[in-house]
């Protein structure tokens, strides 16, 4: 319900995933009025969708620990609580990021053998794309937590993108092994001694060179760098903007180019990769930007239903077991 774009949006993505996934079935989470309106308007009758009340909402500014403590009956604290219950096998919300952080490891808990959760998210890159996590759910990480992060990382990637040794390296100031702090030199080293894909350290303008199919790193640098990422994509769609309006024959120009700057810009769209996942929770929780639009909150449920029909917690659990071994 606290989405940016309202709750028809949602309502939206889950028609178009229902149409495309037959034994589909989903449950919406909120003002049960508010959301009845618009399915009887954009699905018609319910079929394999169906609602849940809830009557209060987790605001975007709210503080996770109010949100904790003071909304029990909100639709993220409903809609958690049904995978918590085996009701739901996935949870997906454009809510409140760190309320639905801390509801979610309240109510599902830490799979054994994790200390935190994550947030692992799939971007663009050369040839393909990358997963990169830890994207804001722990500022501070010790040489443990991004190991655990790591093989959490390849599991995501493995199931997502349907490769068997996913390749993981660590962001790093350098790529030399004698670069970075002792927190990064001592994750390298239990790597270097796992049975993950491991091929060392990575700089920040390598991050989308397609030498890595998984970039770890701790919470404040890796938000940090998103950040940065998708201010620079808006910077290049600004600059291209102006450089083809500035007068007629750069319109004109851009008229020849249209083609390109097409693919360019279906290329380059982050709704694509929309569907962060909560890893490291003893449940699957796919956190979508605030913003999304229906087309981009199809693709956060679509990567919720890769991780159901995989078991990535379980996934998880079994590699935490064998690499304790």
């Amino acid at each position: 319900m606290s989405g940016d774009l309202g709750a028809e949006v949602v309502v939206r993505a889950a028609n178009a995933c229902l149409d495309r996934h037959h034994n589909l079935e989903l449950i919406l989470v909120g003002d049960e009025a508010e959301l009845q309106g618009h399915v009887t308007r954009i699905v018609g009758k319910e079929g394999r969708l169906s609602l849940r009340n809830a009557t209060e909402v987790v605001g975007m500014s709210e503080a996770p620990a109010d949100a904790l403590r003071k909304k029990k009956d909100s639709s993220m604290r409903v809609a958690i609580n049904l995978v918590k219950e085996g009701i739901a096998q996935a949870c997906v919300s454009a809510g409140n990021t760190g309320a639905l952080m801390a509801t979610s490891r309240f109510v599902l808990k830490m799979l054994p053998g994790i200390d935190r959760p994550a947030i692992i998210a799939e971007l663009p890159s050369i040839g393909g794309t990358v997963h990169m996590l830890d994207l804001g759910a722990n500022t501070i990480s010790d040489a443990e937590q991004l190991f655990q992060f790591a093989l959490m990382g390849s599991i995501v990637t493995a199931d997502i993108r349907n490769i068997d040794r996913p390749r993981v390296a660590l962001l790093n100031i350098g790529v030399e092994d004698t670069k970075g702090h002792d927190t990064v030199k001592d994750a390298a080293a239990l790597l270097n001694a796992s049975g993950l894909n491991y091929v060392g350290f990575i700089e920040g303008n390598e991050i989308f060179s397609g030498k890595a199919d998984v970039v770890v790193t701790d919470g404040f640098t890796g938000n940090v760098a998103l950040k940065t990422m998708e201010g620079t994509a808006g910077l290049v769609a600004h600059l291209l903007r102006r450089a083809f309006t500035r007068n007629l024959i750069c319109k004109l120009q851009a008229i020849v180019a249209a083609s390109v700057l097409k693919r360019f810009s279906a290329e380059m769209d982050s709704r694509k990769y929309n569907g962060a996942s909560l890893v490291g929770l003893n449940g699957i929780v796919i956190k979508s930007h605030g913003s999304a639009d229906s087309y981009a909150f199809q693709h956060a449920i679509e990567t919720a239903l890769v991780e159901v029909r995989n078991q990535v917690p379980q996934q998880i659990g079994n590699l935490l077991q064998q690499e304790a071994a």
